[in-house]
């Protein structure tokens, strides 16, 4: 049997004689001085998703307090009541901030050292660099043991980690029974990490544990009270998140009621509920959110039969705790382990990598504050070019990133007096990417770009429906925001020009994409896989030696659009099309700078509308317009005017011999404030002047020439003349139609109409028609987003138009 009853020292000497000696903190807790005779009060402090977290980030209550400050009501607690554990739900390390992250989080596992951790639960990030890493370099260094009960050997229930932990109190055994995610694997860490590892199902596994530490078998490791550190919680403080048929839902109905509390993380969520298990009885479910800003309490009253007689919870701000420990020891030795971790990571920190013009933000939800993974973002889209550059020699050309791995943004105001506005140091870069993944390039076809493309769309049930992966400079795609799952891409374009299904795509991806991690199975199906062995966060330090200064990416990469079904026949005069788009705006900025978009075709200005920049929330549908229009021309059933006669009918005549056109099938072209353009392969009849021809032979065209152009005669007589260039009714260049009384009215021989040749206004501009590639067409609804490319331009050598 796994099982570890926590061997742990315990520095609770001064402790326990401060007690014995009557001198105790003045918040002591007041139940245990209360309890019956032969009752025993058991407190448990907890944290979760503290994210080494060890720096103090402010005095608010949102703000990290830092690890001191931890230990200080830590060690408070133990004053008041020796019997007191202190315990986490996981997440202690990774996504951390630059002070512990400059030293792989050496700093926060000595921090919860110098606290006396108890026991944790196994979080995701405990296993961002694989499980060897964790049995290694994080389980050597920590003197508290992890534990996980549903992290299984493949193929078998077997636990790979320690499942459950005892920690003895007042002679009274608490069982911590540990659980992690089903998303673990594959989604949330790499799988090259967790190669032979599998998931179990939490209820199930935590339910056998609980029958086993209370089953009566000493060998099997009895425990009088059962606790529950599952790394899995509501998505929000909303009672209705922690139940129904959720996830976390399915959790707190179905563990077994041996369990008193269930201790939850993951979501990052603060709650502090009461809900009742299998057998009806209630017990407390609770989550304090994340980086130690506040703390869970559960008090255990056990009687001397060694039963739970009562629990109660809570959750606190620790910014807003008043408990200060008479012991300073702990907090002391805390302090001077972030003290040293800070003096370390202010030298390398505060080296200066390069500018940046405006902020690099990711995507935000409706209250324009917490990150919302679902958005298209200027700080995925540019660091996934960052890492495409970074291995270009290797021939790439295409990147991708993964929305998770980016932590924070990277903003344009200085954040301290010595950090001047616009300048990027190594630490402002590394909280961005704080994971160290390497960059693996591969090849893969458009096919299994398309369909890693249809894995943004997440399984169901999934917290994050939606994931939305940056993309490098150049490649572009169109998506129907409600097809079937598997059929919302439309197309795909790299500088401009169609990707066909069966091409071949040289793909960056970090390693933990390359793996098929956060559920892009599609990633791990490239083939000619070569890691590059360059970090993520060195690709950024290289980026910014060759690009000093910095602009944010400003085009859309992906943009939803659904038109009017197309008539059999096509689109003819009269008809109404309606073409519906979104994801013309990133959430991150101004809405009062949205702007408005249009549709054209040829020259002609078809629709333009407003953009709603109303966002929505774990999505990608921000920047919404819908832009409908009739049709230019009369329908085909109209009931033709009167035919004209006399003066009237010759009138018509010369009318339409002066202005003579031509109808063609244009494609409508969305153009968007920036000026990005977005060519439809949807066309509508647009009438366009039809080029003037030889009236000798009225096949050929002619070169059009300038009509206000008099010639080489005498501009001062206007009888004398000119040599200019021979028109279409001027053979012999003398600048008088062959056959005319010399008034230049362009007949020849007396059998061509008026304004045939000679005076015709015609411009010269060339009307250019946008080509549809046809490896578009392999796709349904096929469109082609075309992108300045100014960047890719200076890089290469090449010259982009939109």
């Amino acid at each position: 049997m796994n099982a570890h009853t926590s061997p742990r020292r315990r520095r609770l000497a001064g402790a326990s004689a401060l007690v014995a000696a009557g001198v105790l903190s003045a918040f002591a807790v007041p139940s245990a001085a209360l309890a019956a005779e032969g009752d025993t009060t058991i407190d448990i402090i907890d944290v979760n998703d503290f994210h080494g977290r060890i720096e103090s980030e402010g005095t608010a209550a949102d703000k990290a307090a830092g690890a001191a400050k931890l230990a200080g009501v830590v060690q408070s607690y133990r004053e008041a009541n020796p019997n007191t554990i202190f315990a986490s739900v996981g997440d202690n390390v990774g996504a951390s901030t630059f002070t512990s992250l400059i030293q792989q989080d050496a700093p926060t596992i000595d921090a919860l050292n110098a606290m006396d951790l108890d026991v944790s639960a196994i979080g995701n990030h405990e296993l961002d660099k694989g499980q060897d890493d964790l049995t290694g370099r994080i389980e050597d260094r920590a003197e508290w043991p992890y534990v996980s009960s549903n992290i299984v050997r493949a193929g078998t229930t077997d636990p790979a980690f320690t499942p459950w932990s005892i920690v003895e109190r007042g002679g009274v055994k608490v069982g911590f029974i540990g659980a992690t995610t089903e998303d673990l694997i594959p989604g949330l860490v790499s799988p090259g990490g967790v190669q032979g590892l599998a998931m179990a199902p939490i209820v199930s596994q935590v339910n056998r544990y609980a029958d086993e530490l209370t089953d009566g078998k000493a060998e099997n490791g009895e425990a009088d009270v059962l606790v529950l550190l599952v790394h899995e919680g509501a998505t929000t403080s909303a009672l209705s998140d922690a139940t129904g048929t959720g996830a976390f839902g399915k959790i707190t109905s179905g563990v077994s009621s041996k369990v008193s509390a269930i201790v939850s993380a993951h979501t990052h969520a603060t709650y502090d509920h009461e809900i009742a298990g299998p057998d009806g009885t209630l017990r407390p479910v609770i989550q304090t959110g994340s980086y130690g800003v506040n703390y869970g309490h559960l008090q255990l009253t056990v009687g001397a039969d060694k039963k739970l007689k009562t629990i109660t919870s809570e959750v606190q701000s620790v910014n807003g705790s008043s408990r200060v420990p008479a012991d300073q020891s702990s907090v002391q030795a805390v302090s001077g382990i972030v003290t040293a971790a800070k003096a370390k990571a202010d030298v390398e920190g505060a080296k200066k990598l390069g500018d940046i013009t405006a902020d690099l933000r990711r995507a935000v939800q409706s209250d324009r504050k917490a990150e919302n993974r679902g958005g298209e973002s200027v700080l995925g889209n540019y660091i996934a070019e960052v890492q495409r550059a970074a291995t270009s020699r290797q021939g790439s050309q295409v990147a991708f990133m993964n929305p998770g791995g980016l932590r924070t943004d990277m903003l344009f105001a200085s954040s301290g007096a010595n950090d001047p506005d616009g300048q990027v140091t190594y630490k402002e870069a590394a909280l961005v990417q704080p994971f160290a993944n390497t960059l693996v390039t591969q090849d893969m076809t458009g096919q299994q770009i398309k369909d890693a493309l249809e894995q943004q769309w997440q399984p169901d049930g999934l917290e994050r429906p939606f994931l939305k992966l940056g993309v490098s400079d150049g490649f572009a795609y169109t998506y129907d925001p409600d097809a079937a799952r598997g059929s919302h891409i439309t197309a795909m374009t790299l500088d401009g020009d169609a990707i066909a299904l069966d091409d071949t795509v040289k793909v960056t991806v970090n390693s933990f994409l390359s793996t098929g991690g956060d559920n892009f199975a599609a990633f791990a199906s490239g083939t000619n896989k070569a890691d590059s062995g360059t970090v993520d966060l060195q690709a950024q330090v290289d980026y910014f030696v060759a690009n000093p200064v910095v602009t944010p990416p400003t085009d859309q990469r992906a943009v939803g659009v659904v038109t009017t079904p197309v008539p059999a026949e096509g689109f003819q005069p009269g008809d109404e099309v309606s073409v519906s788009l979104s994801s013309l705006v990133f959430s991150s900025d101004d809405p009062a700078a949205a702007g408005s978009v249009s549709v054209s075709a040829g020259d002609v200005v078809l629709a333009e509308s407003a953009i709603d920049p109303t966002i929505v929330d774990k999505r990608d549908e921000q920047g919404r317009a819908t832009l409908t229009f009739t049709v230019p021309g009369a329908p085909a059933d109209e009931t033709p005017a009167a035919e004209p006669t006399g003066d009237a009918l010759r009138a018509t005549a010369l009318a339409a011999e002066a202005a003579p056109t031509a109808t063609t099938d244009e494609p409508l072209v969305v153009t968007l404030p920036s000026g990005q353009t977005i060519t439809l392969a949807v066309t509508v009849p647009i009438e366009t002047a039809a080029e003037p021809t030889d009236p000798t032979d009225p096949t050929t065209p002619v070169e059009p020439t300038d009509p206000a152009d008099p010639g080489t005669g005498d501009p001062t007589d206007p009888t004398t003349p000119g040599a200019g260039v021979p028109g279409a009714g001027d053979t012999d260049g003398d600048g008088v139609a062959d056959g005319s009384d010399g008034t230049g009215n362009g007949v020849a021989d007396g059998d061509q109409p008026d304004t045939a040749g000679g005076d015709l206004a015609y411009t010269g501009a060339d009307l250019v028609v946008p080509g549809i590639a046809a490896g578009v067409l392999l796709l349904a609804g096929a469109v082609a987003l075309v992108l300045a490319r100014r960047k890719r331009a200076e890089q290469d050598g090449t010259v982009l138009t939109d």
